[in-house]
């Protein structure tokens, strides 16, 4: 979603968003309309989100997943995955870095599931969630500690890279 954003610009980068979102949110959401048990409803979310990240049709290489774990977040809990979204956004307007923002939010699940009274079950997915951001977002963290990592900045409605 973020290179989207880079490459194509504010609108490209929220479609992508609502897509990716989406690709978690639906699956989830219809197996819970089959009356699916909890255990059927996670392994849907992390076949999709491991569907997302590592795509067999693009051999093995894929997205880093936030926006698909955040519409599986949706389709258990809305009202977590709105502000999970508003963190997101929050912090990248103040740290500018996308990849920190990432995974500080998905970091956030796990505790918000647990303050909203959410079933074990559901705190740790949302632990896993977070141990595969930071997993996918290794590069970014290298490039975190040397100073190296793009920041997003908006120059006259243009995207460009600034460090």
């Amino acid at each position: 979603m973020v290179n989207v954003f880079r490459a194509a610009g504010p609108l490209a980068g929220v479609l992508t968003f609502l897509m990716d979102a989406l690709k978690g949110f639906v699956p989830v959401f219809a197996g819970q309309q089959l009356g699916l048990p909890v255990w059927a409803l996670l392994l849907i979310a992390g076949a999709t989100i491991i569907g997302h990240n590592w795509s067999i049709l693009l051999r093995g290489k894929g997205g880093k997943g936030i926006a698909t774990s955040v519409g599986v977040i949706g389709a258990f809990s809305p009202v977590i995955a709105l502000i999970a979204i508003v963190i997101w956004v929050g912090l990248l307007v103040t740290i500018r870095y996308a990849s920190l923002a990432s995974m500080v939010m998905i970091g956030s699940l796990p505790v918000m599931l647990a303050l909203a009274g959410y079933d074990l079950i559901y705190i740790l997915f949302g632990t896993i969630l977070f141990v595969v951001a930071v997993f996918q977002h290794r590069e970014n963290i290298l490039r975190l500690r040397t100073g190296s990592e793009l920041k997003i900045t908006l120059d006259s409605s243009r995207v460009r890279h600034s460090d």
